[in-house]
């Protein structure tokens, strides 16, 4: 049995954490938290998670950057915006998840063989090389990064899709990658600015 210590210390906390967040999110309102539960008491998948909305924005706000990057909660939100409606403090919680999801993926702390950032990588790369997404191509790097067993399971959905003209084999792109890529390359220098 391994013993794991539960407290953290004030020294052990990301001062900076609730800064990055709010350039991330573009949400200035996250200090103004009150901590009234509005946003888990109206989250549809507050059930399934391990911290409530609540706990979260409270976890940003004092700087448990590890706690809430590593919480299954971030990748459960649905984006259904119902916290982000009726929240009294106009907090863009939705806006914070998101924006917790990008920190995860780009620290590298997201759960292993986690369908969503996994999906989040794959079709970033293809848009990226192609201009355009491609869902035969994401499906199968998902399901082979995540569950390969999976693909098997979803082959008939997959193929009455492609006999509809729903999915297709060929892989599009955009006329002008040049183009493309100096704007990603606008926005990268934009957001490290």
């Amino acid at each position: 049995m391994e013993i794991e210590r539960k407290v953290k210390y004030e020294a052990e906390l990301d001062k900076n954490f609730l800064r990055e967040i709010i350039e991330l999110s573009h949400c200035e309102e996250i200090e103004r938290c009150i901590q009234c539960g509005t946003c888990s008491s109206s989250c549809p998948m507050a059930v399934y998670m391990d911290y409530p909305p609540r706990k979260i924005m409270a976890m940003v706000k004092e700087g448990f950057k590890d706690e809430a990057l590593r919480s299954f909660t971030i990748w459960l939100c649905s984006s259904c915006y119902t916290c982000t409606v009726r929240c009294p403090a106009q907090i863009k919680i939705t806006d914070v998840m998101y924006a917790l999801k990008r920190k995860a993926i780009e620290d590298g702390v997201y759960p292993a063989r986690f369908s969503i950032p996994v999906l989040d990588k794959e079709m970033t790369k293809i848009i990226q090389s192609t201009g355009r997404n491609w869902e035969i191509g994401v499906v199968v790097k998902l399901y082979l990064k995540t569950n390969p067993f999976g693909l098997l399971k979803m082959a008939p959905i997959g193929l009455k899709l492609i006999k509809t003209g729903r999915m297709s084999f060929k892989k599009e792109s955009i006329k002008n990658k040049k183009q493309l890529r100096k704007l990603l390359n606008l926005m990268k220098e934009e957001t490290n600015a």
